[in-house]
């Protein structure tokens, strides 16, 4: 690969302004796309309040405005750090308390604001592209050229800009997975040299401190997502395979690396486990409303999200054309990658694409789909397939062939108009696929907000309390919320010229039409939830323009 090592300026330039352009999209209107159900969620957590807490004041029977929502959407002075990591441990444990703990100081600085936490998930993508200069260091011993394609392929990259715009922890377990993997490749290179040449080169590298920091990171990684297990085990079968399964030098340092760094992690694995436990005996497990989308196409999409992405949804027509492109141009980059570089390179990538990705294929494959929350925990996929891209771009850059080359910089140029289009797209619309349940609430809000004095009513089963939330959001001040808890019949009070029933179940909304001898329309029935608006029914209506016809012609 010595001539990879340097790159010609033109591919300097167009690193530099594809970098650029990566950071400019991923700060710029940040506030624009609907804060969703998740998000929503992240601010209470960071608040310390819990979610009984949020419901006893909250889901009361009482009118509200949206101000009152605030309290629980950030950092307050009725709560401490401490709240936040113990609201955590309590209610959601499989959310590790990292990002939450940073979140939390970073809003204490910077406000409650939907950019202001928005901004951090944007400020820690920028560690991205000098963590993933590191890795691609460490994997093809080259200076610019494969890791300069690299950044420039995940400053442009769709999904990239989805969790760079997250008010969630999933952009800093990508640069946690980024430093595990290079350290880890580091102190193995490390520990491979031959010590003669060491000894003349004059060279000692302190292993003790490499293999310390991949005990750190991993520990970190750990502390951000859960799901760092699967790339740990990732990182153990490639250690243990290139030792020919031989319990070397490497190996057994390699172990008390890892050791250190789940030993760590300790004080959290037993709050996960006594959660778990305290789930199974309990009788009251909560149920949401979730869905299966069947697995192959849905992977066949996120694929091509990593490239193109214009929010085309599974069944769109165009989708079933784009997917097989990118399944073709991926499969060829892995199988470039194994032809073209030795064991310890292609073995590494492959393994970080496949083994995290198993634990999620395997159980969709008998269940019979794959719900459509868990596509941030294909990330560690993701980088894989980026960095195996971008080893292939960068070779056929400097193919001999005239004519080749000339295709491949097609190709290349169609790679990042495709990236670019997408950013373009993504930043200027105000809902993405990504928001799941709440991919449709700026079109509920439009309803609402177009009419005089209107009140919305709801309840806090299922996905309702976050969607709740996420509409406070979206929704103008002279809206009223009237929420209840355990599907209680609501008190409307006068002066409301239009009422709403945001996704009532069937009997709820019955029992309330009875009650108030009032008939319920329908004014929006999306894929999670409905929303109803209450009339007089037509009979009743009839009668009272007749009535008022009979007084105008009395008088």
């Amino acid at each position: 690969m010595r001539h990879l090592k340097f790159a010609p300026s033109w591919l300097r330039f167009l690193i530099i302004f594809l970098l650029t352009m990566g950071i400019l999209f991923r700060f710029f209107n940040l506030d624009g796309k609907v804060y969703w159900h998740d998000e929503t969620y992240s601010s209470l957590r960071i608040s310390g309040y819990t979610i009984n807490q949020a419901k006893q004041q909250l889901f009361n029977n009482r009118v509200i405005g949206k101000e009152s929502f605030a309290q629980f959407q950030g950092a307050n002075p009725e709560k401490s750090l401490n709240d936040t990591i113990m609201t955590l441990a309590t209610e959601d444990s499989l959310h590790p308390p990292l990002y939450y703990v940073i979140a939390r100081l970073w809003m204490e600085i910077f406000g409650n604001s939907v950019t202001a936490i928005r901004s951090l998930s944007a400020c820690i993508s920028l560690l991205v592209f000098p963590c993933v200069y590191w890795l691609c260091r460490e994997l093809f011993n080259v200076s610019l050229s494969v890791p300069g394609v690299a950044i420039a392929l995940m400053a442009i990259s769709p999904i990239h800009l989805v969790y760079a715009q997250e008010a969630q922890e999933y952009i800093l377990w990508l640069v946690t997975i980024l430093l595990t993997s290079a350290s880890l490749l580091r102190a193995m290179r490390l520990e491979s040299q031959d010590k003669e040449e060491l000894v003349k080169a004059r060279q000692r590298p302190d292993l003790f401190a490499i293999w310390s920091i991949y005990a750190v990171t991993l520990a970190i990684s750990l502390y951000t997502f859960l799901w760092s297990g699967f790339v740990a085990v990732a990182h153990g079968i490639y250690v243990i395979s290139t030792a020919k399964f031989q319990l070397t030098e490497t190996v057994r340092t390699y172990l008390l690396a890892s050791l250190v760094g789940f030993l760590a992690f300790m004080p959290w694995i037993t709050v996960v486990m006594g959660e778990f436990f305290q789930f199974l005996i309990s009788a009251d497990k909560t149920t949401t409303q979730s869905s299966l989308i069947p697995i192959f196409p849905f992977l066949l999409m996120q694929l091509s999200r990593i490239f193109f992405d214009i929010n085309l949804s599974l069944d769109n027509p165009i989708s079933y054309l784009i997917t097989p492109i990118f399944l073709i141009f991926v499969g060829y980059s892995i199988y470039f990658i194994c032809r073209t570089t030795n064991y310890k390179v292609w073995f590494f990538m492959s393994t970080l694409i496949v083994v995290p990705a198993l634990p999620l294929i395997l159980p969709s494959l008998i269940a019979g789909g794959i719900q459509s929350s868990s596509e941030p925990y294909f990330i560690p996929s993701y980088l894989g397939i980026q960095v195996t891209v971008a080893y292939l771009l960068a070779m056929q850059l400097y193919n001999g062939n005239v004519s080749r080359r000339s295709i491949w910089q097609i190709i290349i140029a169609l790679v990042i108009i495709c990236g670019l289009i997408s950013s373009k797209v993504s930043s200027q619309a105000e809902t993405w696929w990504n928001k799941g349940m709440s991919y449709d609430n700026p079109q509920v809000a439009q309803i609402i907000n177009q009419t005089t004095r209107p009140l919305l009513i709801s309840d806090a089963l299922g996905n309702n309390y976050g969607n709740v939330f996420s509409l406070s959001y979206l929704l103008e001040p002279k809206v009223r919320f009237l929420l209840v808890n355990n599907q209680k019949i609501p008190k409307i009070p006068d002066g409301f010229a239009d009422v709403f029933l945001f996704n009532p179940s069937d009997t709820w909304r019955e029992t309330i039409e009875i009650k108030y001898k009032l008939k319920t329309d329908i004014v929006s029935s999306e894929k999670y939830y409905s929303v109803w608006k209450m009339a007089k029914p037509r009979k009743l209506h009839r009668r009272n323009i007749s009535r008022r016809g009979a007084e105008k012609e009395s008088k």
